[in-house]
């Protein structure tokens, strides 16, 4: 009996523990390792502001961004660069674009005599190209034909197209709020010789000279140039306003006709003197010549359409009417 009861014993531990080995909980599996982490995406980049402007001959002229890389076909252009502070963006110039001084340090694409390398500036890689109203028109097709984005800067007929050239260039260059405050600065100064002439009582006749090289017909400014434009803003009258042209000759018949108060020499850079011009044939009867009111004058002043047309326009107001401005010492 007892070797019974044992095998009972070990007949229900044995049975127990498979029952307990069935009931046990299985052990969990590992789990399934996750997806890496996507890659951030990429920042989208604003697109770079658009600018345009619309150029003297009323073409729309798009940019996608400012000017970064550009040649100048005129003194008158560059010198508007230099005043907007976008000098450090041309990368190449006329030969006659000698102002500022810093000027001079860029490549010179111009061949002179209205011929233009269009290789050199082609290999520029310009993406904007500045020409003026001295520009050959087929030079500008030329150039457009090519694929090269062009500009032209056409001569102001009065101040505020001046100032309007200067707005235009800050918005292709990117240098609007540095063109705004020159156009404010100089339309102050225009205004400031202005209120001052208010109490001038006289209009002196004044004669400007281009070109004496044969002095009994010298070359002078007619109406409608912005030299004539200057002499007038100056409180003075342009004896060349009787020609009918912009730029032609005067005989010095006429000129002794008219008997002008004030001569001005654009011409010193040549080598023309006041003395010379005091000893000329017939002129010594001239108010001008017998009154000493015969003066050099810096003609970069006047014959650039630029911002130094100002400075220009300050000196012939001291000339013209000394009594309200005083004279220079240079003069």
């Amino acid at each position: 009996m007892l070797h019974i009861a044992v095998r009972r014993i070990s007949l229900v531990l044995a049975l127990g523990l498979a029952l307990g080995a069935c009931g046990a909980p299985a052990t969990p599996a590992a789990p399934a390792p996750a997806d890496p982490p996507a890659p951030p995406a990429s920042p989208t980049l604003p697109p770079l502001p658009t600018v345009e402007a619309v150029d003297g001959a009323g073409q729309t002229v798009r940019l996608a961004g400012p000017a970064q890389r550009i040649v100048s076909l005129a003194p008158s252009n560059t010198e508007l660069l230099f005043a907007v502070g976008a000098g450090a963006q041309i990368v190449g110039r006329d030969e006659f674009s000698d102002y500022p001084e810093a000027a001079k340090a860029l490549p010179a694409i111009a061949t002179g005599m209205g011929k233009l390398n269009t290789e050199a500036v082609v290999a520029l890689e310009p993406d904007l190209i500045l020409a003026a109203e001295i520009t050959p028109p087929d030079q500008v097709e030329t150039l457009r034909g090519l694929g090269l984005t062009v500009f032209v800067v056409i001569n102001p007929d009065d101040f505020e197209e001046l100032y309007g050239n200067v707005l235009s260039l800050g918005t292709l260059t990117g240098r609007g709020t540095e063109a705004q405050g020159l156009a404010d600065e100089l339309r102050d100064r225009v205004t400031a010789v202005g209120q001052t002439l208010t109490s001038a009582t006289t209009s002196p006749r004044v004669f400007y000279e281009l070109d004496g090289t044969d002095p009994t017909k010298p070359w002078t400014s007619g109406p409608g140039t912005f030299l004539d434009l200057l002499i007038r803003a100056a409180g003075g009258t342009n004896v060349g306003a009787v020609l009918s042209s912009q730029f032609a000759q005067i005989s010095s018949e006429e000129l002794v006709r008219q008997d002008p108060q004030v001569i001005l020499l654009g011409d010193t850079a040549y080598g023309t003197t006041i003395e010379g011009v005091s000893a000329r044939a017939g002129w010594g009867s001239m108010t001008a010549i017998q009154q000493n009111a015969v003066y050099p004058f810096d003609d970069n002043l006047v014959s650039r359409p630029g911002p130094r047309m100002v400075d220009g326009l300050e000196q012939l107001a001291r000339l013209i009417h000394p009594e309200l401005f005083g004279q220079q010492s240079e003069y």
